[in-house]
């Protein structure tokens, strides 16, 4: 049976899907401009937000790796990378901070993209994957569950630290 969190995230995600890839096909140059929700993802892109999705509603747990007993940050995004793009990924933010290419500007973030933030006052300390349109994937803290959340919000803006891109996107 799906949880709440999880019903709510797909379902959100296939009427984005519907309603995006119906838009401008009369027209080829906006049909390009507009492409559906899941077409502005590469399909390793795709298959991370896929996978991060399912996992929406799995608790957290400090030090935890099993999505069965629940999950912390990093071992979320350890989790969804691997299964999703094979990919294996260091155990810490801190570490993981340390991957791929440095996205240096938030306007140029692409799904998939790592995030992080300073939640415990150090920098690097928490990080989540980047959905696309300001929104994230991540295990919050203890007491709640692996969700989406917007980059916008305050809280998240003032402890932004930076982003990095491991996979590839068009």
């Amino acid at each position: 049976m799906l949880k709440p969190f999880k019903a709510l995230a797909l379902v959100l995600c296939a009427a984005a899907a519907a309603s995006f890839s119906t838009t401008g096909l009369a027209d080829p140059a906006r049909q390009h401009e507009e492409k559906s929700f899941f077409a502005r993802y590469s399909n390793a892109a795709q298959d991370v937000i896929l996978k991060g999705l399912e996992l929406v509603g799995i608790n957290y747990r400090m030090g935890g790796n099993d999505p069965n007993s629940g999950l912390d940050c990093s071992s979320y995004v350890q989790v969804v990378y691997r299964e999703a793009a094979g990919l294996v990924l260091p155990r810490t933010a801190r570490e993981q901070s340390q991957l791929g290419e440095e996205v240096t500007d938030k306007s140029e973030l692409k799904p998939g993209d790592l995030v992080f933030f300073n939640t415990m006052r150090r920098a690097f300390s928490h990080v989540g994957i980047y959905m696309g349109d300001n929104y994230f994937l991540h295990a919050p803290r203890a007491g709640s569950a692996v969700r989406v959340e917007n980059m916008q919000n305050s809280y998240w803006v003032q402890r932004y630290n930076g982003a990095r891109r491991v996979i590839s996107n068009p």
